[in-house]
């Protein structure tokens, strides 16, 4: 299989998450509002709206493999204090702990993705590449397009 096509599909399966969980926010603003009041957060329609444009605009970014490095790295950056305020196991017992624990696990594999895309970018298979292309074909007069 080639490093384009696992690229992409690696795209797609971080991408998912982010997407999701901003059209989850927006079908529930208030049920979300209320879960981020539970963890005494002031400001929460100011964070939840950025919350959902980080997700959205970040995952379409990603998927898309537009200004792929800088979205990667937003993202990481975004997850650093959701990871912390939301997945806390380290002040939690029992079966509540182990779940949180395995969010908090779950979350730095998922950074862990962000920085690779960020290290690399999107691959092939995206609008950065065929932008590069586009925008720096003329410079490359031997390549045919």
């Amino acid at each position: 299989m080639s490093t384009s096509l696992l690229s992409f599909v690696g795209r797609i399966c971080l991408s998912v998450i982010f997407l999701l969980s901003g059209v989850h926010k927006l079908m529930d603003w208030s049920g979300t509002a209320d879960y981020m009041a539970s963890y005494g957060m002031t400001a929460v329609p100011f964070f939840l709206t950025a919350a959902v444009a980080v997700e959205l605009v970040g995952g379409a970014a990603l998927l898309f493999g537009y200004h792929t490095r800088f979205a990667s790295l937003v993202l990481f950056l975004y997850l650093i204090p959701v990871t912390y305020i939301f997945h806390h196991f380290w002040g939690l017992q029992g079966h509540a702990q182990q779940e949180q624990m395995i969010n908090f696990l779950k979350n730095l594999a998922i950074m862990g993705g962000l920085l690779e895309f960020c290290a690399v970018g999107a691959g092939a298979m995206s609008v950065d590449n065929k932008l590069a292309r586009t925008r720096f074909g003329w410079l490359r007069p031997w390549q045919h397009r």
